[in-house]
């Protein structure tokens, strides 16, 4: 499957022939370049830019514009991963109307191939018309951080009887409208099992366990570079964010002792054309 495009329909497939998914988030070309070069499944330009990239002290201050000025930029550094953009706070909260035409633009203007909506059934209706526009939806359930003032913070979802209940048949609902895949953020392992159990569609994990279909992790979390919060569920492959730290240090030093630029760094003049400006 690697080193061919990564479509919605890739996401079925993996799930049938046990492939893990994977996801990866990313906010500019850069990065984006070096996701696909590296050949992730899919990448997923989340509102977590907000806080990773924005400063922001939750998701809920960004806005539609930031979400297609980022995927933009995202899209030009993608060639075979499935590039998803995160619908923001307040894009589909109101009309439908509004809906399908805040996901329309994340296609026409940012380039992505689906969107992601997060919540079950409070938003079904919007999912469907989204689905019917053309345009393939994510579903995000368990811990949805544009409903983090609903949660009184940042907790796990799922954990009474009645709670996961409610989990699983949000899954089924949205499975049963039309969603190629689910995200489950931090829900406990055994109920994301149970739901990646019942499904035909995949799961993508992030805080849910060992036995989901796929994983993701934002980018700047898995490489040590945002030091704002560390989430248990985060494994960190780097410490780049050490590592820049030294590099900038260490050029600090070197301007500071004048051993850079050196004269491989710079360019010459001939010396005959030099001459004539004394």
């Amino acid at each position: 499957m690697k080193n061919k495009k990564f479509t919605v329909e890739s996401f079925s497939k993996s799930k049938r022939e046990g492939h893990i998914i994977s996801m990866l988030t990313a906010y500019d070309y850069t990065t984006a370049k070096l996701l696909d070069d590296a050949e992730v499944d899919s990448i997923l330009v989340g509102d977590s830019l907000g806080m990773v990239m924005l400063g922001y002290d939750s998701t809920l201050h960004v806005t539609m514009d930031d979400m297609i000025h980022h995927t933009k930029a995202v899209s030009r550094g993608v060639h075979n991963a499935f590039l998803i953009g995160d619908m923001p706070f307040l894009s589909y909260h109101t009309d439908i109307k509004t809906t399908v035409e805040n996901a329309g633009r994340f296609v026409q203007e940012g380039g992505a191939q689906a969107v992601k909506l997060e919540r079950g059934r409070e938003v079904i209706d919007h999912v469907k018309a989204v689905i019917n526009a053309q345009i393939p939806v994510l579903g995000h359930l368990g811990l949805t951080p544009q409903s983090v003032n609903m949660f009184g913070g940042y907790k796990v979802q799922g954990r009474t009887e009645e709670d996961a209940k409610k989990l699983i048949d949000d899954a089924q609902i949205l499975q049963d409208c039309g969603v190629f895949a689910l995200v489950l953020e931090c829900v406990p392992e055994s109920v994301s099992k149970l739901i990646s159990e019942k499904l035909e569609i995949p799961t993508i994990g992030i805080g849910a366990g060992r036995y989901c279909d796929g994983q993701v992790l934002v980018i700047q979390d898995m490489l040590g570079m945002y030091r704002d919060i560390s989430p248990k569920f985060v494994k960190k492959y780097a410490e780049m964010g050490n590592d820049i730290i030294k590099a900038v240090r260490s050029f600090n030093y070197d301007l500071n002792n004048k051993v850079f630029p050196e004269e491989k760094h710079s360019f010459q003049l001939d010396d005959s054309v030099l001459r004539k400006l004394y």
